[in-house]
């Protein structure tokens, strides 16, 4: 598999581990008790997206590696023929 092969891959997981990150750790209005006047109080009370973003691609990248690893492991490969 090529490099753009594993761009795609790389794409494909961050997508899927942005929708795994986006819970952590939120706290919505009606919790903190700070509800804005004409907004949704289930919204997020803070919006701390870029944390976010940085975990999502950290952790893409653990598993894109972790993917890479297990396709060009020589005992892997035998072990799938």
């Amino acid at each position: 598999m090529g490099t753009v092969g594993y761009i795609a891959i790389y794409i494909v997981t961050w997508m899927v581990c942005l929708f795994v990150v986006l819970p952590w750790g939120v706290r919505n209005q009606s919790d903190t008790g700070d509800i804005v006047a004409g907004s949704e109080p289930g919204a997020p009370a803070t919006f701390r997206i870029w944390k976010k973003l940085a975990a999502t691609t950290i952790l893409a990248a653990l598993v894109v590696a972790l993917i890479y690893w297990g396709v060009t492991n020589p005992v892997l490969q035998r072990y799938w023929r």
